[in-house]
C-alpha cells in the first residue's frame, strides 16, 4: 500500500475515526451546508415562476419561513413593484430566449417591507430532450455595493456643488480684475474682449483705459505668467500699480519701470512672478484730429496697426524685457500718430498661440494675425473686436490660454460733398 493509503487507514488522532470515513462525512455535510448557508441566495422555480426550492441564506435575508414561499409564492412576488414590471417586460422574456441572464440589478421586498438591493443571475435547466424543466436563480447581496454607489453619487454631487461654487468665485474674481466699462474717450472708439480658456481658473490677462491729467489718457494690456489665485494677486497688483504710476509720471517707460520695481520687490524670493505688459499714453492731436501715442513694451507681443489706407503692420518694440524678472528691465518704446480711419490692436499671446489643428502642433501665429489685419483694414475698433471674437469661436478648444484684446480707433472723417 502506498504511503498515502497508509495515512488514510490511520485513525484520526483527535476523533479516533477513520480519516477516509471522516473525509466522506465532511463532503456529505458540506454539500448540503454549502447550498443552505452559502454566502448567496439560491432558489429554484418552475417555469411559471412558482418557487420550488429556496436556501436558508435567502430566507434569513428576507425574513421568511420556507413554508411561506415554497409552493405558495412566485419569484416575482418577492420583487418591488418596479422590479416586477421589469421582470415581466425584460427579465423573463430575455431568460426564455437566451436560457441565461446574469448580473441584473433588482430589489427584493422582505417580509417586513424592507427593500434589499440584489444582483440576480438565472439559468434555465433543461432535460435530456432539451426541453426546459425549471429555473435556477442565484441572488447576490448588493447592499454594500448600493451603499458604495450612493456614497459615490453623494460625493459626486458634492464635488459638482463645490465646482460650481468655485466657478462662481472664479468668475467674480475675474470680473474684479477687469474694468467694469472702458472709459469714453472723446474722438476715440474703443472696444475690448476677454476670452476665458477655463471657467475653473482665474486667468492672468488684464487691460484698462483711464484718464490722466491735461486731457491725456493711459491704456495698458498685459499677461501675468500662470493661473489661479497667485496669478490673480499679481494681476491685481499690476493693474493698480500701473494706474497709480501713470498718475505720478505718465511717461510709458517710467510707468513700466515702476511696475518692474514693485514686482521685483514683492516677488524676489523662491516664487518669482512676472508679466508682459504694453502701456500707452494717448494725447489728442489738436486740430489735426486723432491722437499721438507713445507705447512702451515689457516683453509683450507687438501692437498691430491697421491704417486708413488699407495697410497693416506690427509696431516695432524690440528688446523689451519681461516685467518683474530683473531689477532693471529694459523697456522698449515706440511712437505713432493714430489718424482718422486708423485702428490700433493690442492682444495677449493667447490669440497667436491658439492651436489651429486637433493635433495641437500648429498654432495661429503672428503671420496669420498680420494677414488677418490686412484683411480688415481699414476698420474700426468695434469691427476689429467682433472679427476677433468670431476667429476665437472658430478656433474653439484650440484656444487653451486666456486671450485679451483691446482695440482703439479714430473715426474716419465724413466725406465732404464738393462745393459748386
Amino acid at each position: 500500500m502506498s504511503r498515502t493509503g497508509e495515512q488514510r487507514d490511520r485513525p484520526d488522532p483527535v476523533t479516533g475515526a477513520d480519516d477516509e470515513q471522516a473525509y466522506s462525512a465532511l463532503l456529505e455535510d458540506s454539500a448540503e451546508d454549502l447550498y443552505e448557508h452559502a454566502p448567496c441566495g439560491y432558489l429554484s422555480t418552475l417555469l411559471d415562476g412558482q418557487i420550488a426550492k429556496v436556501n436558508t441564506t435567502l430566507l434569513d435575508w428576507l425574513g421568511y419561513r420556507r413554508g411561506d414561499l415554497v409552493g405558495r409564492r412566485k419569484f416575482s412576488d418577492l420583487l418591488t413593484v418596479g422590479g416586477r414590471l421589469y421582470h415581466e417586460t425584460h427579465f423573463a422574456p430575455l431568460l426564455h430566449m437566451q436560457g441565461e441572464i446574469s448580473g441584473i440589478a433588482l430589489e427584493l421586498k422582505a417580509s417586513d417591507g424592507r427593500r434589499m438591493p440584489v444582483l440576480v443571475t438565472s439559468t434555465v435547466k433543461t432535460g435530456s430532450d432539451g426541453q426546459p424543466l425549471l429555473i435556477r436563480t442565484t441572488v447576490f447581496d448588493a447592499r454594500d455595493r448600493r451603499a458604495y454607489e450612493e456614497e459615490l453619487l453623494r460625493a459626486r454631487r458634492e464635488s459638482e456643488r463645490e465646482r460650481e461654487r468655485l466657478r462662481q468665485l472664479t468668475t467674480a474674481l475675474q470680473q474684479t480684475l477687469l474694468p467694469p466699462a472702458l472709459a469714453d474717450v472723446p474722438g476715440l472708439d474703443v472696444a475690448a474682449h476677454y476670452r476665458i480658456a477655463s471657467a475653473d481658473e482665474v486667468g492672468g490677462d488684464f487691460y484698462d483705459l483711464f484718464p490722466l491729467a491735461d486731457g491725456a489718457w493711459g491704456l495698458f494690456l498685459g499677461d501675468v505668467c500662470g493661473k489661479g489665485a497667485a496669478a490673480a494677486a499679481v494681476t491685481s497688483l499690476a493693474r493698480y500699480t500701473l494706474r497709480a504710476a501713470a498718475v505720478y509720471d505718465p511717461d510709458p517707460a517710467a510707468v513700466l519701470g515702476n511696475l518692474n520695481t514693485v514686482l521685483d520687490h514683492e516677488y524676489n524670493g523662491n516664487d518669482p512672478r512676472f508679466c508682459t505688459v504694453v502701456f500707452g499714453l494717448l494725447v489728442p492731436d489738436g486740430e489735426q484730429g486723432g491722437f499721438r501715442i507713445t507705447l512702451a513694451s515689457g516683453g509683450h507681443p507687438p501692437a498691430l496697426l491697421m491704417c486708413a489706407d488699407g495697410s497693416a503692420g506690427y509696431l516695432p518694440t524690440p528688446g523689451g524685457q519681461l516685467i518683474g524678472v530683473l531689477p532693471d528691465a529694459r523697456i522698449a518704446t515706440t511712437a505713432l500718430r493714430l489718424g482718422p480711419g486708423d485702428t490700433l490692436l493690442l492682444y495677449t499671446d493667447g490669440l497667436t498661440e491658439a492651436h489651429t489643428t486637433a493635433t495641437g502642433k500648429d498654432r495661429y501665429g503672428d503671420e496669420a494675425l498680420l494677414a488677418f489685419g490686412h484683411g480688415l483694414a481699414p476698420t474700426t475698433a468695434q469691427h476689429t473686436i467682433s472679427a476677433i471674437r468670431e476667429l476665437l469661436d472658430t478656433l474653439g478648444s484650440g484656444v487653451d490660454d486666456d486671450a485679451a484684446v483691446l482695440a482703439v480707433s479714430v473715426p474716419p472723417r465724413p466725406d465732404r460733398e464738393e462745393q459748386p
